[in-house]
């Protein structure tokens, strides 16, 4: 897939052999074009940069409310989770869910770092193969929990 940002294309693998409810998931709403102009709301330095709130997140849309995004996430029903032993490492792209482990829906986030914690915690479904850093280009939280003012976006995510 290919997830174009303000400072270029970013390659993503994805891996429908571990995760194949995740990666069906992402395709779809990625392919009815869902994701773009969906901001990354919540982006920590040296951590991850967490986007994908296409209920709230959307500056396009009239839903659009920065101060709710991350609370929302697709009209589909909430996904079972898929761990596996896919490492949280630089480029990795995870799903965002509450504290219940079967609650991801459309929010993900791209780690800067290795993030071992995260193993097995959170369902790994792809991982940059190219323009990381474009990735690290993205800005920066300021406020609490990673919160940004003035967010980056997805320009558009759709498959190859």
């Amino acid at each position: 897939m290919i997830l174009k940002l303000k400072d270029g294309d970013v390659k993503i693998q994805l891996c429908p052999d571990v995760a194949p409810k995740h990666v069906e998931r992402i395709k779809k709403l990625a392919n009815e074009g869902k994701y773009d102009n969906v901001v990354f709301h919540r982006v920590i330095d040296g951590f991850m940069a967490q986007t994908g709130d296409v209920k709230f997140g959307n500056s396009s849309t009239s839903n659009f409310d920065l101060r709710r995004a991350g609370m929302g996430g697709s009209d589909l029903p909430d996904l079972n989770s898929e761990f596996n032993d896919l490492p949280h490492e630089k480029g990795t792209l995870s799903m965002a869910r509450a504290s219940d482990p079967n609650s991801a829906n459309s929010q993900f986030f791209i780690c800067f770092e290795p993030a071992p914690s995260l193993d097995r915690n959170y369902t790994v479904f792809g991982k940059v193969i190219e323009g990381m850093d474009h990735v690290e280009k993205i800005k920066r939280g300021n406020g609490s929990n990673g919160s940004v003012s003035d967010p980056d976006k997805i320009i558009s995510f759709k498959s190859l």
